[in-house]
């Protein structure tokens, strides 16, 4: 009667387990990409770690715990904490031209999320679903600035949008998902002896 008991009370203690697990990785994700956030790394074109932060949260917690690592981050900068670039905050930053590149980050972790649920966990398919959803945050966050800029100040190509806001990242977002890979493979199968 005793194995019986302990059989019903298992399957509640590990979805307990479970949620706090949830909350715990998604607290540190959202740490990460908030400290990250603030480290500016000066060139001609300076950048900060907030793209590699969400690419590392979404290859090491997963598609649903690493975009939902992303969306309270944006909640929370959008309320005002200080979590974005330059130690930034409020709704103001996400409705400036550039806000469209920070909500992108949530779409992009949608699009990791459908794709490695759909076509599986392999290693060249988080890959590949984290370069689609960086294309789908630029797409989101240059249609963004252009809507902005033009409404604001006057029309403006997509060419020279693209020259501003996208071009000079390529090369650095690149390295960054580069080094989120390498990152993740240290760090996901610790967590994943936890689970």
């Amino acid at each position: 009667m005793g194995d019986n008991n302990t059989a019903v009370i298992k399957p509640g203690v590990r979805r307990d387990r479970s949620k706090t697990l949830d909350l715990v990785y998604t607290a540190i994700g959202v740490t990460l990409i908030a400290v990250c956030s603030w480290i500016t790394i000066p060139m001609t074109v300076p950048f900060t770690l907030q793209t590699f932060a969400v690419f590392a949260v979404l290859l090491i917690l997963g598609g649903k715990r690493g975009t939902l690592a992303t969306l309270v981050y944006v909640l929370m900068g959008a309320v005002g904490i200080p979590v974005f670039s330059g130690f930034g905050g409020g709704v103001g930053i996400l409705f400036g031209k550039t806000g469209g590149y920070i909500l992108g980050f949530v779409l992009a972790g949608l699009v990791y999320w459908a794709m490695t649920a759909a076509l599986g966990d392999k290693l060249a398919v988080r890959i590949a679903a984290l370069a689609a959803g960086l294309i789908v945050c630029y797409a989101f966050g240059t249609a963004w600035f252009m809507y902005l800029y033009m409404k604001n100040t006057g029309p403006v190509g997509l060419m020279t949008v693209l020259s501003w806001c996208v071009f000079p990242f390529i090369v650095p977002d690149i390295v960054k998902l580069g080094m989120a890979v390498l990152v993740s493979r240290r760090i996901k199968p610790l967590l994943d002896r936890h689970e």
